[in-house]
């Protein structure tokens, strides 16, 4: 009852905070897309003044009051995807799923940035050390990424922990590496991680849906994807896809600047893996 609540708190918010209502109220659909950035520059506002208009109508923060809007105005089937209807048949579903994949990945390939992409590539070549991070869905990501890398000679991590990873965070220096997965891109535990590496002299990369975003803005720098899953949900489907293409673009460039090295551990990987096979 997210659009009740703000028309009865109206006269109660400050000016400021009114402006993000209006937004909201004038586009209730496109607000459950926005990140805190998107919305607050829309309204002409701080992204702090979001997070106070949130709590203003008793809300926790920004993802709490987007999933009750979405709760408010979109169909609970809209839950499971963003496409599909009551009752498919499943060839539809089959092809809805697999389109909403394809657009994903089509969407990113218009909208990526290539020379974000190619200095990501050489930031990670040159890297003495890459720490890759994510949470949740992202964590899947995240360790898809570490299993890509760790032939390239580069010695890697992979955390899924917010507490292991702060800890490996701080002990990182110049030289190194951390890359973050985030669909949403304003979850507190990332920029926290980031922030630390930051401090402690590492480069960071972040991957994400949103380039106005809390992680964007403290990534040294930032790959968007593009999809049409909306910010509410916690479990996207079609952006983790892209994501995935995203780490196999940089993982095939970092392997192209070390390919030498990366063919020797591969063959050295593949013989120690004959005895496992029949």
């Amino acid at each position: 009852m997210s659009i009740p609540q703000i028309m009865n708190n109206y006269n109660s918010l400050r000016k400021s905070e009114m402006k993000v209502a209006d937004i909201i109220l004038e586009h209730p659909e496109a607000a459950i897309h926005f990140s805190v950035s998107e919305l607050a520059e829309l309204a002409g506002v701080s992204d702090p003044t979001v997070i106070r208009f949130c709590r203003s109508l008793g809300f926790k923060g920004f993802q709490d009051f987007k999933i009750n809007l979405a709760q408010s105005i979109i169909p609970d089937i809209r839950n499971i995807h963003e496409t599909v209807n009551r009752g498919e048949n499943v060839p539809d579903l089959v092809r809805k799923v697999f389109d909403a994949n394809i657009a994903a990945i089509q969407s990113t390939l218009g909208t990526l940035d290539f020379q974000a992409v190619e200095a990501a590539i050489n930031e990670l070549s040159g890297a003495s050390r890459i720490m890759f991070f994510g949470l949740g869905n992202s964590a899947v990501v995240a360790k898809d990424a570490y299993h890509k890398f760790f032939r390239t000679g580069i010695p890697c991590q992979w955390f899924e922990d917010t507490h292991m990873a702060m800890m490996a965070a701080s002990i990182m220096g110049p030289g190194e590496a951390l890359v973050v997965i985030s669909h949403s891109g304003s979850t507190t535990d990332i920029v926290d991680v980031l922030d630390v590496a930051a401090k402690a002299g590492a480069k960071t990369l972040a991957i994400v849906s949103h380039h106005k975003s809390p992680v964007s803005s403290v990534a040294t720098h930032t790959l968007c994807v593009a999809s049409t899953e909306t910010e509410y949900k916690f479990e996207p489907m079609a952006s983790r896809i892209a994501q995935l293409s995203v780490i196999d673009v940089l993982s095939v460039g970092v392997t192209m600047q070390r390919s030498e090295e990366y063919i020797a551990n591969l063959d050295k990987s593949r013989k120690a893996l004959v005895r496992k096979r029949y």
